[in-house]
């Protein structure tokens, strides 16, 4: 895997399949997990919400904003990946927590509550591109306040979707997951591998052969 910046160019001979428009390295690390060959390319787009957007459209159209604008960047001829995620709760967008306040507020609301988390994924080459989106359920025991402050403390949040990391830490608050665990960590593999394989990008490229 090789991470550039908007401005650079990948070496002609890169090894690679696609572009992944993102810097998380949860996604980089589901991609590798299916044996994606791939590059980072981390485009720089205005992640703020619309009037009156819903956290289905809001997740679709920054997905589709991150591939597009890697391709229009005519960086690699390869596909480009882009992905969002958001929680939603009473219909409330959750994002990236901006302090602890914040964090706080997004946490005691869903103690002890179910909320939705919403991932979409999206591809794009020069003249195709699709979006497709996973929502799944999560359900948290009820958390004290100590709990709060402790888990702010690890400084896991800061850069997580409804202030938490159900592949960390965070963990511990989930009482029930009902759909892609995989899309609440930030890619959903069923909805990437349908499009990777509409656009021909092939998984499993990093395992050999077992033996016969």
């Amino acid at each position: 895997m090789l991470t550039i910046n908007e401005t650079d160019s990948p070496d002609d001979g890169q090894n690679y399949d696609l572009v992944l428009a993102s810097g998380s390295p949860r996604r980089s690390d589901i991609l590798s997990q299916i044996g994606v060959r791939y590059i980072v390319v981390v485009p720089e787009i205005d992640e703020s919400p619309r009037v009156g957007e819903s956290g289905l459209e809001y997740v679709s159209r920054l997905a589709f904003e991150k591939a597009n604008k890697v391709c229009q960047l005519e960086i690699s001829d390869r596909p480009a990946l882009g992905a969002d995620t958001i929680l939603v709760c009473d219909g409330q967008l959750f994002g990236k927590p901006s302090d602890f306040d914040a964090f706080r507020e997004m946490i005691t609301s869903l103690s002890g509550r179910k909320h939705s988390v919403l991932s979409a994924v999206a591809m794009s080459n020069r003249s195709n591109s699709g979006v497709l989106v996973s929502e799944t359920s999560v359900t948290f025991r009820a958390i004290s306040d100590q709990e709060i402050l402790s888990y702010w403390q690890t400084g896991e949040p800061k850069d997580k979707a409804g202030g938490y990391a159900i592949q960390g830490y965070g963990s511990i608050f989930v009482k029930e997951i009902l759909g892609s665990y995989s899309g609440v960590v930030g890619l959903p593999i069923v909805e990437t591998c349908s499009l990777l394989n509409r656009f021909d990008v092939p998984i499993w490229q990093d395992l050999q052969s077992p033996p016969l």
